[in-house]
This record gives C-alpha cells, structure tokens and sequence, in this order.
C-alpha cells in the first residue's frame, strides 16, 4: 500500500516560494548527467580510432560509468539524507565537472577506463539528491508529479542536446571536446543552486555505515563484471568466483540492513509491491534499450556513412517523444491507472524494438525516426509514472535512499543491458569474414575495419566494410529482438505488479 500525504501538506502554506526556480537548478543536474551519457556513444568511433583500444576495453569504456555509479547510488542517496541532499548535489556536481576534464584528456584506454570509472563516483551523487530534493520541495502530489515530469523530460531533452551540441563538436575540434560542455553546466549549477535550493536531511540519519558501503560496492561491480565475462567469454572458473563474491557481498549487505537499528536502506520498503515492481520495471526497461542506444550512434556514422551531427539530429524523435510523454505522464496515470500507462508504454517500447530487427544497411531514415519517436513515447511515460509511484512510497526522510534503488536499478540495467546485448553485438560482429590481408584488430569492433579499411586497396577496402557492416547488423538485428523479448516481459510485469497502485491526488 502506497504512503499517502496528508491534507496539511498539500495547502498552499506550505508551498515554498521559488520551488519552481529550485527545480530549474535540480533538473541542469539531470541535464549534466543525461548529456555525458550520450555523447559517449557519439564518441566511441573517434575515441577507438585514437585510444585504439580492444572490443572489450571500448565495453569497459561505455559501461564501467554504469558499473560504479550502480555501487554507489544507494550509499550516496543515504549519506545526501544524513549530510544534507544540496550539500553533496552541490559537491558531486563540482567534482563531475572536474572529473570531465580529465575524461576529456585521457591518453590511453585503461586511463579513460579509469576517469569513466571516478566519473561514476561524482555522477553516483547527482541524481538521488536531484530527485529526493524534489520530494521535500513539492508537497503537493498534483505539483511533484509535474515536477517529476519536468525532471524526466529533462532528461530526456539531454539525450537530444548530447548528441546535437556533440555532433557539432566532433566536426569542428577533438573527441575531448564533448565532455568539456559540462563544465559551463556545472558552474550554473553550483553557482545559483548555492542561493536558491533548500538543504534538506533526515533528522535521526544514524550513522553512515561503510561496511554497508563497501558491500554494496563490491557486490554490485562483480556481479556485473561476472555477468559481462560469461556473456563475452563464457563461463570460467574466475567468472564464476568473481560472480559469487559479488552474490555473497550483496547477500551480506541485505542482512546487514535488517540487522542494523537505522540502516543505509530500508530494505521493508521492497515489501510494498507498488515500489517493488516500479523498480523492477525500471530495470528491465533499461536492460532491454540499452544494448541499442549504445550500438545506435555507430550504426548511423560507421554503417550509414552520417556525420556526427546528423547522426545526433537522427536520434531527436526519441527525446521528442520522450519529453512530451513525460510532462503528461501523471495526468494521464490519474485519468486511467498507473499500470496502464506503465505497462502500455513498455509494450510500445517492445514492439518498436522488435521493428528494428528488419533494419538494413540502406534502409530509409523515416521507419527509423518512427519506432524511435514510438520508444521515446513508450518510455517517457513508464520512467515518469515509476518515478512518481516510488517518491511517493516513502517518507520524505527516506527520500534519497528510494531515490538511490530507483537509480540503481536504472544503471544496473544500463550495465547489464550493455554486457548482455552489447556482447550479442559484439560476437557476433567478430565471426565476419573478411578479404584476405585483414588486420586481426578489424574484429574487434567497426570502428576499428574502418580505420584499417583505410589502409587497404580500395577493392578489398569495400570487401572488408561490406563484410563487416552486415556483421554488425546482424548483432543489432538479435539485440533488438532479445530487447524486444525482455520489454514486453516487462510489461506483463508490470500489468500485476503495479494492480491497484495508485498515484498521491489522484482521483
């Protein structure tokens, strides 16, 4: 049964002045976090052609940001309720844009592993306090659920800004340049969020507990890592031990929570079955998109010959759909139930999936621009709706910690879904067969058969593109449909999981 607010607070005394000023700065704090998501992808051809690094180094170049932040969102959500949410907004953002310099000016592979990694660490902090913030600024569930709607769609707009501004950058200056837009974001932030945003904790945080901490890191990063090695590598001896340490960690951490007088996360909360399944929707959702939008922007420039800008003015419906679902998403869960909005934008979702997996090489950009345009619709109103169900399943005080499951479980997806779909891409993609004279390196990814294209006769050039394209297809083919399977899972999920949930106000 889902947490109701009571009559007091939904008056208009207590209704903070300058909330919707406060939300401008909270949702630059999603836009930071959204847009250094996407312009990775537009990225990754520059960044393999100049890092050169393996196939599986450019996975750990996409997917260790999701690895880390997938740690520490629950102890960073917790520790932003025991020291104050504006404090550690305020210092992660100072510290993600600093941190983006050094993404900007990595020289090797391992060391843009390890700023994407530090990256995490900063990012990890962002958004719990973004959203449990909200939490405490509207009172009123009409209002926080538009608030919610604007952070979503926010968003979502940086996943249009990232690739558009990125592209632009990527024609006209270096790879590095995509990640120094963050800075002049940051320092808006930092600097009106100091005047305008309340600080909000929880009275009686108890301590912050780093054996919890630790667990949760640990637990989270080899689990994942376990799960991306058997997908790659299948199942060794050091996969299956990494993958049982993460399962114990994570099994002591759990104990640990029910054994502490004041826990790093209140593990009762998973027994309301309206939060359980908007967490679980949450990840699957993630899980099943997320193989596509890391291999999209490497099928519009490396298989459609687009530049970079055009390849991010191609992904705009997505966003488009995105935003305008998300500003009506709480309206149109008050007018018709909360699971039908949720589980018909999954459906939606898994359907436009499915249509990808007749993409070609050649095929014209406006079946495209539909299924993305059906996506971005789909999701809009299943991340808005689950949004608002979990905020408003708990406290005020526990804000930053539910804030935290339900980020985790989107990076978590966003982690799984890269080791998991991107390693069917990636398998596949490396059994082509090229002309003779083909570098071995030309199968560790697209990227790297048209840098050694380059080298070749233009014959077995062609030869060598031709093969490798359609091999790269051909994994996107599979894993638009294993996303699609897992999509329309997701919806018949959530179908029974979310029966009679209900949002505050609504009625």
């Amino acid at each position: 049964m889902t947490s109701t607010v009571r009559p007091a607070q939904t008056t208009g005394a207590v209704k903070r002045q300058g909330r919707w000023l406060a939300l401008s700065v909270l949702v630059l704090a999603v836009l930071l976090v959204a847009v250094d998501a996407t312009v990775l992808g537009l990225a990754t051809p520059y960044i393999s052609e100049d890092l050169n690094p393996s196939g599986t180094q450019l996975l750990w170049i996409g997917d260790v940001y999701s690895f880390v932040i997938a740690g520490l969102l629950v102890s960073m959500g917790s520790l932003g309720d025991r020291i104050g949410r504006k404090r550690i907004l305020l210092g992660g953002a100072t510290a993600f844009g600093a941190l983006s310099v050094l993404n900007a000016y990595a020289t090797t592979p391992e060391l843009m592993i390890l700023a994407r990694a530090l990256l995490g660490v900063a990012g990890a902090t962002l958004m719990p306090a973004t959203l449990a913030l909200i939490r405490n600024i509207f009172h009123d569930p009409r209002e926080r659920s538009l608030a919610v709607g604007i952070w979503g769609a926010t968003a979502s707009a940086g996943t249009a800004v990232g690739p558009i501004v990125g592209g632009f950058l990527l024609e006209h200056f270096w790879w590095g340049s995509v990640f120094l837009i963050n800075l002049p974001v940051m320092a808006v932030l930092v600097l009106v969020g100091i005047r305008t945003l309340p600080e909000s904790r929880n009275p009686n945080p108890g301590p912050w507990d780093l054996s919890s901490v630790l667990l949760s890191l640990v637990g989270m990063i080899a689990l994942v890592y376990a799960v991306k090695e058997a997908a790659t590598h299948g199942l060794t001896l050091t996969t299956l031990g990494t993958g049982l340490l993460g399962a114990a960690a994570l099994y002591g951490f759990v104990h640990r929570q029910l054994t502490m007088p004041v826990p790093l996360l209140d593990m009762r909360l998973f027994r309301r079955r309206g939060f359980s399944g908007a967490v679980l929707a949450d990840l699957l959702t993630v899980l099943g998109m997320s193989g596509l939008v890391f291999f999209l922007s490497q099928y519009l420039q490396l298989v459609q010959d687009r530049r970079p800008f055009e390849a991010g003015l191609a992904e705009l419906p997505a966003a488009v759909g995105a935003v305008t679902a998300g500003l009506v998403a709480g309206r149109a869960a008050r007018r018709f139930s909360v699971r039908a909005v949720v589980s018909g934008g999954l459906a939606a979702v898994g359907v436009a999936l499915a249509a990808l997996t007749t993409l070609g090489e050649s095929t014209g950009y406006p079946a495209l621009g539909a299924a993305l345009l059906v996506v971005g619709v789909g999701a809009g109103f299943s991340f808005t709706v689950t949004a608002d169900v979990i905020l408003s399943s708990v406290p005020r005080d526990q804000a930053g910690a539910a804030s935290a499951v339900s980020e985790t479980a989107y990076e978590l997806g966003a982690a799984l879904g890269i080791a998991l779909l991107g390693s069917i891409v990636t398998g596949v993609y490396r059994g082509f067969t090229g002309p003779s004279g083909t570098p071995a390196g030309a199968h560790e990814s697209l990227g790297a058969a048209v840098e050694a294209a380059a080298h070749l006769s233009p014959s077995r050039a062609q030869a060598l593109l031709d093969a490798a394209r359609e091999s790269f297809v051909h994994g996107l083919h599979l894993a638009s449909g294993a996303g699609a399977a897992v999509l329309l899972t997701a919806s018949a999920a959530a179908w029974f999981l979310l029966k009679d949930q209900r949002l505050d106000g609504a009625g």
